[in-house]
């Protein structure tokens, strides 16, 4: 057997020197670290270990006052420290509902930013949504999602002021620079006010709106 042994190659000498070996051992630490860095970065939280909940997000940019639809909203896995209070967690909730403001892509929809359930826009028989421009700026800012108004047209040369409509519900309101339009050409006068409100008195409203100056008185 030694005999055998003895008969065999010498086989080289595959020991680095000591400084060699150490560049390379940190080397090879340094790209499992880097791999391992990748590998959680993709993993969704709940294969990390964080606990993550289901939580609805837009899917695409949506404009203020859209009406949510199937595809517009999404779920993902979002860990909970990071998941805003009022999220919601299936898309069910948010299908059919108003948004209250735009929404970018990806971004987590809360109850505050859809209006509720009790607003008549959200499919009640008999009732619409009308957009009307206030003659005066200022009181929009004022206005909120689901606040209560009264309509008021203004006096004109044939017509004395007069209440058009009472307890309408806020949607929401849309200023001149909310369009993202304005490369088209200047804003129109007014900022663009939605309001919910049974289908008859919309079309008078709406007609109204159009010959007349229009204000709202809050309740």
């Amino acid at each position: 057997m030694n005999t055998l042994l003895s008969r065999l190659p010498a086989l080289p000498d595959l020991r680095l020197p000591r400084g060699r070996r150490a560049r390379m051992l940190r080397r090879c630490l340094a790209a499992a670290l880097f791999l391992a860095g990748l590998l959680v970065l993709f993993l969704p939280p709940s294969a990390r270990g964080a606990p993550a909940t289901s939580t609805v997000v837009s899917a695409r940019d949506l404009p203020s006052g859209s009406v949510l639809h199937a595809a517009d909203v999404r779920t993902v896995a979002l860990p909970d420290n990071l998941r805003p209070s009022g999220a919601l967690a299936a898309t069910d909730a948010a299908v059919g509902r108003l948004l209250s403001g735009a929404a970018r892509a990806g971004e987590p929809l809360t109850d505050v930013r859809l209006l509720g359930n009790n607003l008549p826009v959200t499919g009640e028989p008999g009732a619409v949504t009308v957009a009307v421009r206030l003659a005066d700026a200022a009181v929009a800012e004022l206005l909120r999602p689901g606040q209560r108004v009264d309509v008021v047209a203004g006096a004109d040369t044939t017509n004395s002021a007069s209440v058009l409509a009472r307890g309408a519900s806020v949607v929401t309101v849309r200023r001149p620079d909310d369009t993202g339009n304005r490369a088209l050409g200047p804003p129109q006068k007014g900022p663009l006010v939605l309001l919910a409100l049974p289908t008859q008195v919309a079309t008078q409203v709406a007609a109204s709106s159009l010959e007349r100056p229009v204000t709202v008185t809050l309740r």
